[in-house]
């Protein structure tokens, strides 16, 4: 009885070591229902797949042959042959398999399938970000890749009608290929191995070529690329980011247009990091940001990412979350427009509004993050009284045209009488200071 307890206790134990190293593999992950039937498209690719989990959608099929196509000009362009490929990612086989958070058992029972499909979506992907950060010139009738002018892809007319398809599901966190493909492939093509910010360069150009490009370091898959450079910021030498502060009694933030009346002024931060958040003596400075038709699915599926990923950090999820406290209608989004924080091109500031409160929904703000300490201080300096008389004069009595205009009368009036009071009783208070008059001097009568 006693071997057997022991038996129980080591399977046990070796279950759950097993179970921790895989964790730690795991970088792309299948998103669940109880999360996904929120906006289920946002998670779901429309042009193209990489990796297994969309691998054979009916809508996705026609990409495959492109696939091919990219993939024979790759191996072609190498001067290598196909086995050199297959043995590099032979060796990191069980790596790539571990970065998925689960795969359907027919991926593990058929090596070569998964190699092939690994072989296949990674040398699109390269040849995609290479061909779209590139500056081939679009006259001519073939560019030095051997991609014809009138390829469907990788022609100019690809790079204006499908790549920005192609640039939405390649962020998507069901949709990723596990960096460390990506890693190998180019180091058989070009005999690189460190090339870590080549890649991570492609991918930032590709995905958003008006954000600078910074020393990102060593990046899990091009979802984790570019979530990095949505958070990469400069800190000054002698001088560190704030962290969470004390516990707030109140995590909730008044909207834009409530803190302006509060007497708070909104300024653009000095760099595009969503982490760039700052508020001092009565200054909220934010990061500009540009919101279109990709800003909806690319940030649920990088909050889905912070959620499932253990270590990723909560910054994307607790922006989202401070957006949306600021952000109630479209008098918020036009404020934040006007101060140059907010660009707009996807039409109405009604459309932003609605697109910042449906992303925060089941969010919660981590009480350690970073954006806790502005939270504070911002709720501290509205509740100071002369800011809260303020925000309720302008509340009560500015709050439209005719509002101000009453008041504005008010005053008006209360002035007239009190210059009517003043000059009404100032003869009188004149009178009584004045020294009282000499009687006049009459002459002695003569006796």
């Amino acid at each position: 009885m006693g071997e057997s307890a022991e038996w129980v206790v080591e399977l046990g134990k070796e279950m759950v070591d097993r179970n921790e190293e895989q964790w730690k593999k795991r970088s792309i992950y299948k998103v669940p229902g109880w999360v996904k039937d929120l906006k289920p498209q946002a998670y779901k690719p429309q042009a193209v797949s990489f990796g297994p989990y969309h691998h054979g959608e009916e809508q996705l099929k026609q990409m495959e042959g492109h696939k091919k196509r990219a993939l024979h000009h790759f191996i072609e362009r190498s001067n290598k042959d196909v086995k050199t490929f297959v043995e590099a990612l032979m060796g990191v086989e069980q790596e790539l398999k571990e970065s998925y958070d689960s795969l359907d058992p027919a991926w593990l029972l058929d090596p070569k399938a998964f190699l092939q499909l690994m072989l296949r979506d990674g040398c699109f992907m390269l040849e995609i970000l290479r061909i779209a950060t590139s500056a081939s010139d679009s006259d001519s009738d073939s560019d030095s890749d051997g991609y014809d002018k009138s390829d469907p892809i990788f022609s100019h007319h690809g790079k204006l009608y499908i790549m920005p398809y192609i640039r939405r599901d390649m962020l998507m966190i069901q949709n990723q290929l596990p960096m460390l493909l990506l890693r190998e492939l180019v180091a058989v093509e070009s005999g690189i191995t460190e090339n870590d910010e080549l890649l991570n360069s492609r991918i930032l150009k590709f995905c958003d070529p008006n954000t600078p490009l910074h020393n990102i370091g060593t990046c899990l898959h091009a979802l984790d690329a570019y979530r990095k450079s949505l958070l990469h910021q400069q800190v000054p030498s002698g001088k560190s980011q704030h962290k969470g502060g004390h516990e707030s009694s109140g995590a909730i933030v008044r909207s834009a247009t409530e803190l302006d009346e509060a007497g708070i002024f909104f300024k653009k931060s000095k760099s595009r990091s969503l982490k760039d958040i700052s508020f001092h003596c009565g200054v909220l400075k934010l990061p500009v940001i540009t919101v279109d038709d990709t800003t909806e699915s690319a940030f649920l599926n990088l909050m889905a990412f912070e959620r499932f990923h253990v270590g990723a950090g909560n910054e994307i999820t607790s922006y989202i979350f401070f957006m949306d406290n600021i952000i109630d209608n479209a008098r918020d989004v036009s404020l934040l427009h006007s101060k140059g924080i907010i660009q707009n091109a996807i039409g109405s500031d009604k459309a932003v509004a609605k697109l910042f409160n449906s992303l925060s929904k089941d969010v919660t703000l981590d009480p350690e993050s970073s954006l806790h300490k502005v939270h504070q201080k911002v709720n501290d300096y509205c509740k100071m009284k002369i800011n809260a008389w303020r925000a309720n004069l302008i509340h009560t009595y500015f709050r439209n045209p005719w509002a101000i205009l009453s008041f504005v009368a008010a005053i008006f009036l209360m002035t007239l009488t009190i210059a009517q009071t003043v000059y009404t009783i100032y003869p009188y208070y004149n009178s009584k200071d004045s020294p009282p008059l000499s009687p006049p001097i009459t002459p002695s009568s003569p006796h």
